[in-house]
Order: structure tokens, then sequence, then C-alpha cells
């Protein structure tokens, strides 16, 4: 498959600036998705976030996740359906992630039943696991 753009993530995604944490998809397939967060210096919380030395905070990689997760549904909900969090099970950070990084975010879909569905996922930074976490949510009309 082609990536997905920017332009076609909008149109999957609800969320708008500042909180789009996909900018591409690189692959789906069978379940999986592989997309991209480029974290720059530019992010509206590095500021307020550890100044001296910017971090992404834990909870906005476990977001790109999620946001990513909705890809592995690509082409199976109805136009205007939106995927709400509902948990996050064994999130695990195992290091920094700071501006000029590259997130790759890897999503599996484990299920999707009556609405609901879970996600194993993997935040990696040039192939090491920043983060992991099992994601829950739900998929209704926005």
């Amino acid at each position: 498959m082609d990536p997905i753009l920017i332009q076609d993530v909008l149109k999957t995604l609800p969320h708008r600036f500042p909180f789009v944490m996909v900018d591409r998809v690189l692959s789906i397939q069978d379940g999986e998705v592989h997309a991209l967060k480029n974290v720059t210096v530019n992010e509206p919380f590095f500021p307020g976030h550890f100044p001296q030395e910017p971090v992404m905070p834990g909870v906005l990689i476990v977001e790109a996740l999620a946001q990513a997760s909705m890809f592995c549904l690509h082409g199976q909900l109805e136009p205007g359906t939106v995927g709400y969090l509902a948990g996050v099970d064994g999130a695990r950070f195992k290091r920094k992630v700071i501006p000029g990084d590259q997130l790759h975010l890897h999503a599996k879909l484990e299920f999707l039943r009556r609405g609901l569905g879970k996600t194993t996922c993997r935040a990696l930074v040039d192939g090491e696991v920043a983060a992991e976490a099992t994601i829950l949510f739900a998929v209704a009309k926005g």
C-alpha cells in the first residue's frame, strides 16, 4: 500500500492541532499498523515539560499509540465513526523521547467485538522500544 499522508490521516482521526499524534501511516496489513510521529522541538508541550531537558510526556506517547490503533480498522468503519480510549493496560516506558526523535508506532488489533476493541502497541525510536501498552477502545458514531 502507499503511505497514508497527513491529509488522509486527518480524514480518519477527529483530532486537530495540537493533538494530532500521527503524521503518516506507513503500512496496514492484516490488522497491524506502522505509523510515524515526528517529534519536533516546536511541540506545544516541550516548553512546560522539563524545559531544561525536553521529554515527550508518556501520556502523549500512549495517545499516539491509541491514534495509530484506529488505523487497524482502516476501511472497516463507517464515515463519522470515532474511537474513544476506554483503557490502557500494562503501559511501560523504556526510554525518553526527545525533540528530533521519530516515533515509530506499531499497533496490532487483537479483537473488535460489538464496538469494543483491543490493540497491543509499541513505540520505537531508532529500533529501540520507547514504550509499550495494551489499548482498549470503543467505537461509536462521533
